[in-house]
């Protein structure tokens, strides 16, 4: 979806009790990672989820990290149980391949866990030609992407709940 014919979006209600997030983020750019994670903090304070957040060294990161969470064990009878996960970061292309293959790597690496763990995940990886672009789509307004991967993390979590896979 293009950030110009993005809709406006409310956080939905969730049925059950409030929601309890992780958000992984790779804050190698900064100023753009925070715009997105501020924009995903207003989409769960309206849908009164709680959130954690961790930080990765990079993009390429984001997909370990998420298998790493889901693969914990149970110490002392508990682990720390996640509703979800949002993941941030942000990719500019640069005048080498290593975009591409970044890229490439972190968006087949969410998607094989996704896939593997069945996990409500909402992706806000930026993959951008410049700067700019980025921090346009980092603003905090209504196309911002971190709120939008908020938005999608929230209805996979819903969904998760109707099935009975909470």
């Amino acid at each position: 979806m293009s950030t110009i014919d993005a809709p406006e979006r409310q956080a939905r209600p969730l049925e059950g009790p409030a929601p309890h997030l992780l958000v992984i983020q790779a804050p190698y750019y900064a100023d753009v990672v925070g715009g997105m994670l501020r924009g995903a903090q207003r989409v769960f304070a309206e849908a009164k989820a709680t959130a954690d957040v961790v930080d990765v060294a990079g993009a390429f990161e984001l997909p370990a990290a998420l298998r790493m969470v889901l693969s914990q064990p149970t110490k002392g009878g508990k682990a720390v149980r996640y509703d979800g996960f949002l993941l941030l970061g942000c990719v500019v292309k640069g005048e080498t391949d290593h975009y591409d293959f970044i890229c490439s790597a972190v968006c087949q690496g969410v998607m094989d866990v996704s896939t593997d763990r069945g996990a409500a995940i909402g992706f806000g990886l930026l993959t951008v030609d410049s700067l700019t672009q980025a921090e346009a789509r980092s603003a905090d307004d209504r196309h911002n992407k971190g709120a939008e991967a908020a938005h999608a993390l929230l209805g996979q979590v819903a969904l998760r709940r109707r099935w009975s896979l909470a």
